[in-house]
């Protein structure tokens, strides 16, 4: 609705005049059907419960509690144009529209000025018709700046100069203004006197224009000074419009490539993580988190940065990859306490598709309720905040990154913003938000972007773009990955150089044959004694080796690859150990005789029991351990004689499927438009004239005199207002035509509904006649 409607609907949404309401519930019940819709679809709180009536939607509309949830999604623009309704008094009289331009003066335009009025109006913050405003008592309070100081003097300090004066403060003059920084910035002293002495603390502030004198015995932190003092960005909201946002300009390829390879080292690098918490698993702390020791543990393991580290563990927890519990197999320190471990669901999460492992952890970041960049700050008892830890928790998180994002994304593909620019705009489009969007939250926010490939170069990603606004992200980062290539080029240091992400097949086969060295675009990988003996442990052949970089390699296979090969594949498997408790057998009897007379034979309980065949009670994993540390050359079997792969796997935490996270529910369309309608019957019935009343006090006779009324209703099909109340104890009056009564039940047909309801007697408080 805007300023220029004069009329709105009634009831049964015929066209009636909404000047002279009295109170907001008059100017509310004027609304037509639509309006109230879009009222509470904006304020869903106040369809929860259902109100009964208009005048009960106006009180819970002037509530301070659901005045301060409407006032978090106002602009400076909106509260700018409040302040100046407050300081005209609108909470109690009509301040006219003209005298409200008046105030505004040059800072916005009418047209503006008319548009965030009918926002306003939209949300019953303001009230009134086209000549004369009001707003509700409750918003004055929900300014977040004092009420009176857009009509003084502008503040004289821009942020340069803010940033100077405190550079030069004395250590009692900051400590007077952190103290109004973290309060009301209302200070009452009696050093603001004049004739106080210049030397005293906050008279020299006074002259720095770091405070401002209200009276003889009250200062006053000044908004901006107050902004630089707790790291928020500096605006002044008194202009009324909008800080800028200049950016760069990229091309969008160019920013796909960035955070295809961000995600490409994000995954890596999760993998590296998993697999260091399934060698060893960290145990938990009391409280539940992952001490600072486990972490820097795990850095050094894996080769990760420990700021890096404490996100990647926050993103493996919220994607349900590890998990606090009881691992299997069990810690060889098991204090059975419960251990940081990956679950059971990692094993699929490590065999799918890189775009799809990818789009696991970038989702369960975006609804993360938590701060990983918390991890590592002192908490109030000046102790490191630990990672997976309650202190991390922040329910406020992903509206923080959806508006941080959502602000890139306006901006168009491939623009970038500075992270100052971002925090000044979405300060001045949230003021109650200031304190979670300072400059340094946002920069750590877009950190974290970045690691995800949602960010790269200060401009969103396609695939961010999807993920944000709920499109198919996966194919979006698949598209923006680099083509897989299906050769390497072997060096003849017995270095493999892979030239871009590897087809997973070949990926699989060099990582068992070679070990990775550097990872990134392009990666590199080390083949040594040990690596083929590996490949060889899982059942390739010598000639499968050979094949495969012959196959594969662009370059050359140099001589000594192939001669290493040979030799390694020439000792190996000649020795063949199996499960007996664990056997151990050789078809060169010199050679069992060399390991019998050994000194691992006795650390290992080997006994022959043929020239051949020795056995041991020591498990099989341990006993190939062994003889390789001895320097032989073991191969592991099963009873059919066919090679075995005892790698091991890492420990799993075995965890329920979690629910799915309940969000609060939304109500449809069609939900709301019942609200209202029972809004309407409501009123109706409150208003209706009736007679022959009945009120219900739960005795026999007036349980018998209220079925007598509803069965006469019903015979003459006459209408009768009723009080009711439901089942969650939600008192309703309305008017129904019965139908029935039996049973302990009332069949009426009712208007607000259009449909025949069923009524249980005993919730009926009170039944009257309609009078025509």
């Amino acid at each position: 609705m805007t300023d220029t409607d004069d009329t709105t609907a009634s009831t049964n949404g015929t066209a009636v005049s909404p000047r002279g309401a009295a109170t907001l519930a008059d100017w509310l019940a004027a609304r037509s059907d639509a309006e109230l819709t879009d009222l509470l679809r904006r304020r869903p709180d106040l369809a929860v419960p259902p109100p009964a009536t208009i005048a009960v939607l106006a009180g819970r509309a002037e509530q301070r509690a659901s005045v301060a949830r409407a006032a978090d999604n106002l602009t400076s623009l909106d509260f700018g144009v409040l302040e100046l309704l407050a300081l005209g008094r609108a909470d109690e009289v009509p301040v006219p529209r003209a005298t409200l331009q008046e105030a505004v003066g040059s800072r916005a335009t009418k047209k503006t000025v008319d548009a965030t009025l009918d926002g306003l109006r939209s949300v019953g913050i303001v009230w009134g018709d086209k000549t004369s405003l009001r707003i509700v008592p409750a918003v004055v309070a929900a300014i977040p700046w004092r009420v009176g100081r857009s009509a003084e003097p502008v503040e004289t300090l821009d942020e340069a100069g803010i940033t100077a004066a405190l550079a030069g403060l004395q250590t009692a003059e900051r400590d007077i203004l952190e103290t109004l920084a973290k309060s009301s910035s209302i200070g009452r002293t009696r050093d603001a006197a004049p004739g106080t002495p210049p030397d005293r603390p906050v008279q020299r502030l006074l002259a720095a224009g770091l405070l401002r004198w209200i009276d003889d015995e009250t200062v006053e932190l000044p908004f901006q000074v107050r902004q630089v003092l707790r790291g928020e960005a500096v605006f002044d909201p008194t202009s009324l419009a909008a800080p800028g946002v200049a950016g760069r300009k990229h091309k969008p390829a160019d920013i796909n490539a960035a955070a295809a390879g961000e995600a490409l080292e994000l995954v890596r690098h999760c993998e590296d993580v998993v697999k260091a918490l399934g060698e060893i698993p960290a145990p938990a702390l009391r409280a539940g988190g992952l001490g600072v020791r486990e972490l820097r543990r795990i850095a050094k393991t894996s080769g990760i940065d420990e700021n890096r580290l404490s996100l990647l563990v926050e993103l493996l927890s919220a994607a349900g990859l590890i998990a606090s519990g009881t691992p299997d197999p069990a810690p060889t320190t098991d204090t059975g306490e419960n251990y940081w471990a990956p679950t059971t669901a990692v094993d699929n999460w490590l065999t799918a598709p890189v775009a799809r492992r990818w789009h696991a952890l970038a989702a369960a970041w975006l609804e993360l309720p938590r701060m990983a960049w918390f991890i590592g700050m002192r908490d109030a008892n000046d102790k490191p905040v630990a990672a997976l830890s309650e202190e991390v928790r922040a329910p406020s998180a992903p509206r923080d990154r959806q508006a941080i994002l959502g602000l890139l994304a306006e901006l168009g593909s491939g623009h970038s913003a500075d992270p100052a620019e971002v925090s000044r705009l979405l300060a001045w489009r949230r003021p109650r938000w200031g304190a979670r969007l300072r400059v340094h939250a946002v920069e750590r926010t877009l950190e974290e972007a970045a690691t995800l490939g949602l960010v790269a170069r200060g401009a969103l990603s396609s695939p961010g773009r999807a993920l944000l606004h709920g499109g198919d992200a996966e194919s979006e980062m698949h598209a923006s990955l680099p083509e897989p290539v299906d050769h390497v080029l072997v060096q003849a240091d017995l270095t493999v150089v892979a030239p871009g992400p590897l087809t997973p097949d070949l990926l699989e086969q060099i990582t068992l044959v070679a070990d990775i060295e550097s990872a990134g675009a392009a990666s590199m990988y080390r083949i040594s004694e040990d690596s083929v003996r590996r490949a060889l442990d899982v059942g390739m052949t010598a000639a499968e080796l050979h094949s495969l970089f012959a196959t594969r390699s662009r370059t050359p296979v140099p001589q000594s690859l192939s001669y290493l090969i040979d030799d390694v594949a020439r000792r190996h498997g000649r020795l063949r150990a199996g499960v007996a408790a664990s056997f151990v057998r050789c078809e060169d009897p010199t050679l069992l005789a060399e390991v019998l007379a050994s000194p691992v034979a006795a650390s290992l309980a080997l006994r022959a029991l043929a020239p051949t065949v020795a056995v041991s009670q020591a498990p099989l994993r341990e006993v190939l351990g062994e003889l390789r540390a001895a320097g032989f050359a073991p191969a592991g079997e099963d009873s059919s004689g066919a090679l075995v792969d005892l790698r091991p796997r890492g420990a799993r935490v075995v965890t329920r499927r979690k629910a799915p996270a309940r969000t609060p529910a939304v109500a449809t369309d069609a939900q709301l438009d019942a609200v209202v309608r029972t809004l309407r019957a409501g009123d109706l019935a409150a208003s209706a004239r009736g007679s022959g009343g009945i009120r219900s006090d739960g005795s026999r006779a007036s349980s018998a005199a209220t079925i007598a009324l509803l069965n006469a209703a019903a015979r003459e099909r006459s209408s009768v207002t009723i009080g009711y109340v439901d089942a969650q104890g939600v008192a309703t009056h309305r008017i129904v035509d019965p139908v029935s009564v039996g049973g302990g039940q009332l069949d009426a047909f009712d208007p607000a509904s259009g449909a025949v309801r069923r009524f249980t007697l005993h919730r009926i408080t009170s039944v009257a006649r309609v009078d025509p």
